[in-house]
């Protein structure tokens, strides 16, 4: 029998939130013919405008009783849409109906203010993590993780990560198997490297027109040296205790991190495009030794090199 995925869309919504997912579930039923029917909704049928000003056609919410999962995008209207009451109570109704109950990105918003989060480990996208705090302080926020499953309900992070949800959910239904096929299809991670923080942070870090730009390209292009905090603030013209400040408010991490940082982004390309040894790339991204690399691989990936090959 074919589960009956329902993508709830909105006026504003985020466009690759609700097509990703629904491209991944397409091609899991390629590979296992009549695992899936697939729908999409919202709370008044017709054609349903996105960010983008593209639109998609979408049927009426109909009966939550028919629904297996529910895939809640996310996107700009999402705060308006949580405030629908007609949206708010099928997304209720499909909570205690539903096999599963899931969002993508800042459709967290919509479960939220269901009072579908309270009490439970939830993500969003990491530039939400502190409006998404301050609003609803009951709900345990994990800004770093791609996706998090707490029993019924599943939410993910920002946008490309609903692709991460939907292979997910794929292989809880079809297994592993289908899911990498899946995956292989898309010409996506089956199971992506590392947390949002290494999106965060490093985007952070790195604007153009930052008061640092120069310096992080001096780090980038001489990785082998040292680097001590004396030496950045030597090139900085600034004073070690003058320039740790800024460079934390500028940037949002310390030096230290920033350096380990823009070392590991080097190794993780370094590796995924050659068959270079892993101590080589070590010694030439300035970790040193590979040991020193798989300690600092976990802390910003959250996994080790090996993996990323």
């Amino acid at each position: 029998m074919s589960r009956r995925i329902a993508f709830l869309i909105y006026r504003d919504f985020q466009l690759l939130d609700a097509a990703g997912p629904i491209a991944a579930f397409e091609i899991a039923e390629r590979y296992r013919p009549g695992s899936y029917e697939l729908r999409v909704i919202t709370a008044m049928a017709g054609l349903v405008a996105s960010s983008a000003g593209a639109s998609m056609r979408a049927a009426s919410l109909g009966r939550a009783s028919i629904v297996d999962t529910l895939v809640i995008a996310g996107g700009e209207g999402s705060r308006a849409a949580s405030l629908c009451p007609k949206t708010r109570r099928y997304v209720q109704k499909c909570a205690k109906l539903a096999r599963r109950t899931t969002s993508v990105c800042s459709g967290a918003y919509l479960l939220a203010a269901a009072g579908l989060l309270d009490g439970r480990r939830a993500t969003t996208h990491w530039s939400l993590s502190n409006d998404f705090k301050r609003s609803f302080p009951m709900v345990q926020l994990d800004s770093d993780r791609i996706f998090v499953k707490a029993g019924r309900i599943w939410t993910s992070a920002g946008i490309t990560a609903g692709i991460d949800l939907a292979l997910a959910l794929i292989e809880d239904d079809l297994g592993e198997s289908v899911a990498r096929q899946t995956a292989q299809q898309l010409v996506v991670h089956y199971r992506r490297p590392g947390g949002q923080s290494q999106f965060s942070a490093l985007l952070g870090m790195e604007r153009a027109n930052g008061r640092f730009a120069g310096l992080l390209d001096h780090v980038r292009s001489n990785l082998r040296e040292r680097h001590s905090v004396s030496s950045l603030a030597e090139y900085a013209c600034m004073s070690s205790r003058n320039f740790s400040r800024a460079f934390l408010a500028e940037t949002g991490v310390s030096p230290a991190k920033a350096v380990e940082r823009l070392r590991a982004e080097t190794a993780r390309g370094a590796l995924g495009g050659n068959n270079r040894a892993i101590k080589d790339v070590a010694r030439s991204c300035g970790f040193g030794s590979a040991e020193r690399m798989r300690r600092s691989f976990r802390r910003v990936f959250g996994v080790s090199p090996s993996t990323i090959r």
